[in-house]
């Protein structure tokens, strides 16, 4: 299937991947090496109030999901964005060019969620989701599969490759008409 025309002179790039996988440092990277705009989701969410209250549970905002599709949608249609979030397939389609899920050792994520806090069933969840390949899932049943990247980043030689290979897809990037 062919992608849809966009009119956009530079492409949008998704990263995503369970918590701890390395997508804000990933997308940090890579919009200082491309100058792309680099949307943290969840900080979006927070500065612009875009949920609908607080999960003790899971420890998180509730996103609400249309408030930050209508956020986002100027924003997207200019291209140049790398957008960073856990979760993919609230996102229309049409906004991206390619979907970037992040993949990492069980040992090397559970360390980092550790590091970073993480306890008892919110740990188990994560850790989980990344057993089961649940977000490369989520990616290939929410966009074409040829737009759909899983990329290992288990360590710094990791990510600094996937920056690389990223921003050789931004440069080579044509857009469709």
């Amino acid at each position: 299937m062919a992608p849809p025309p966009t009119g956009r002179r530079k492409p949008n790039i998704l990263v995503t991947g369970t918590p701890g996988t390395g997508k804000t440092t990933t997308s940090s990277l890579l919009s200082d090496a491309t100058e792309f705009r680099h949307i943290n989701i969840g900080d979006l969410v927070k500065e612009k109030n875009l949920h609908d209250g607080w999960d003790d549970e899971l420890e998180c905002h509730i996103i609400n999901e249309d408030l930050v599709c209508d956020e986002l949608e100027d924003l997207m249609e200019q291209g140049g964005n790398i957008v960073d979030y856990h979760g993919c397939d609230f996102f229309p389609e049409r906004w991206f060019d390619r979907v970037v899920v992040l993949q990492t050792d069980n040992s090397v994520l559970y360390d980092r969620l550790s590091n970073r806090g993480y306890m008892g069933s919110k740990l188990t969840s994560n850790i989980e989701c990344e057993i089961f390949q649940v977000l490369l899932e989520e990616a290939r049943s929410s966009y074409r599969e040829d737009i759909v990247v899983p990329l290992v980043s288990n360590c710094v030689e990791d990510i600094s490759k996937n920056v690389t290979t990223l921003s050789d897809w931004i440069r080579s990037w044509q857009p469709t008409s």
